[in-house]
């Protein structure tokens, strides 16, 4: 099992691990920063390096069984062997963007309080998907976001068993994706005042790190969805 560390702190840049397995699926550490891909979330890139110059570039990380995280590396390229200590290091800048938008989104849903039945988000525009048939108007969402990013209330994040949950089911906003059961624990991000629902992915500390954000365009996407898009203004 791999120690996710990046769900303890979002803001770790690099970690010293090392390597327990090495193989086609990808490389898996005793420990790790890089988010694997997830709630609508894409899996961190970085580079894996060794004081002796040995570098290796991971382009996408992904969940593997058994709590194991898969670091994926340049097709072709030979993994470092097993017992390697290597320094991980994620595309901060990416990563940053991922957290500001994932964020975003929850401030989206906090709007719009509609069941979700799907989302993306990217590093410069995301989108989540309502269940509804009510109009929406770009104009008035983009204000109604940007004074929520505006107020810099902090986030932050806890945990709950299995039971917990299923005695709040109204926690759960998502339709077509359940959070994970199973592990004991549920991870809840709360937004003061404002959202709080269970969320595995990563976030800011502070609405104000999101900045000036846009609704740019609303689609329908069936009789009962709405399809939101949001990028950086």
């Amino acid at each position: 099992m791999t120690e996710a560390l990046f769900s303890v702190d979002a803001y770790l840049r690099e970690c010293d691990a090392t390597v327990l397995e090495a193989g086609p699926e990808g490389v898996v550490l005793d420990r790790s920063i890089f988010y694997p891909v997830g709630g609508g979330q894409p899996g961190d890139t970085g580079t894996l390096a060794t004081p002796d110059g040995g570098q290796w570039s991971v382009i996408d990380t992904r969940k593997g069984e058994a709590g194991r995280i898969l670091h994926k590396l340049t097709e072709g390229s030979e993994a470092p062997p097993v017992g390697t200590v290597v320094t991980a290091r994620i595309d901060w800048s990416r990563r940053h963007a991922h957290m500001r938008m994932h964020t975003a989104l929850h401030l989206l849903g906090s709007i719009l309080r509609y069941g979700v039945t799907g989302g993306q988000v990217g590093a410069e525009k995301s989108r989540l998907d309502f269940d509804t048939q009510a109009e929406i108007d770009p104009v008035q969402v983009t204000d109604a976001v940007n004074a929520l990013v505006a107020r810099g209330v902090a986030t932050s994040s806890r945990w709950i068993t299995d039971a917990d949950l299923a005695a709040q089911p109204e926690l759960v906003r998502t339709l077509s994706v359940q959070p994970p059961r199973g592990a004991g624990r549920i991870r809840l991000l709360e937004i003061s005042g404002i959202d709080l629902q269970p969320c595995g992915g990563t976030h800011v500390r502070s609405l104000g790190e999101i900045g000036h954000l846009q609704v740019t365009k609303v689609e329908n996407k069936g009789k009962h969805n709405k399809r939101v898009y949001i990028a950086f203004a």
